[in-house]
């Protein structure tokens, strides 16, 4: 399922990051790597705070439809 499935405060483990290799590249080298968990901190209109390898980033909702978990 997409990471946007998750509610506030629920941990997924990554199992795939679907889109195009620059997309793919540019998750990497925020931690978002197959295998790495991550947290939902907060789901707040069109961007998603996610907890990745001790570090909060931002993602669009558009973005993290590409993220499975």
């Amino acid at each position: 399922m997409p990471l946007t499935l998750l509610g506030n405060g629920e941990t997924g483990e990554i199992k795939r990051i679907g889109g195009q290799d620059e997309v793919k590249r540019f998750l990497e080298n925020l931690g978002f790597v197959t295998g790495e968990q991550v947290k939902i901190v907060s789901a707040n209109g069109g961007n998603i705070i996610v907890q990745v390898k001790d570090s909060r980033v931002a993602v669009s909702k558009g973005i993290a439809n590409k993220i499975m978990v």
